[in-house]
């Protein structure tokens, strides 16, 4: 049933946000492919490939904020089959950084979901500004 698989796809996105705002990268890299990518290069990011890249950045994440928060919402998913889809959210992002920074973003996330033996997993993340990003200070 698509409402399920939909409902799968928004635990995965926000499995994602809560392991961020709550320091767990385990959790927040959960929601991706052993394959996918998680591009953040068009608000001053890297780009990482694979599980194990992204993991590892939000390790370095983890360390770098105090405390932050990731609102996701206005979820869109379009199926291409039965086991690929594609869709868009909203994110708002902001983060108090234990540098003394605050940073903030209002960005499009773009996704690519595909279906694993373990559920629905984002397999392409590519996040686009829609307000200019205040990013000085992230330092990760």
């Amino acid at each position: 049933m698509r409402a399920d698989d939909i409902n799968e796809i928004i635990r995965a996105t926000n499995l994602y946000a809560r392991g961020l705002d709550l320091g767990n990268p385990d959790e927040a890299a959960s929601a991706f492919t052993a394959d996918a990518v998680w591009d953040a290069t068009a608000v001053g990011l890297e780009r990482y490939e694979g599980q194990e890249a992204i993991h590892a950045f939000f390790v370095a994440d983890a360390a770098a904020v105090e405390r932050g928060a990731h609102i996701l919402t206005n979820h869109i998913v379009d199926f291409d089959d039965d086991d690929v889809a594609h869709g868009t959210n909203y994110v708002y992002a902001e983060c108090e950084m234990r540098n003394g920074a605050a940073i903030k973003a209002i960005a499009l996330n773009r996704d690519e979901y595909v279906r694993t033996s373990d559920g629905w997993r984002i397999s392409a993340r590519v996040i686009t500004p829609m307000l200019t990003p205040q990013m000085d200070g992230f330092e990760v």
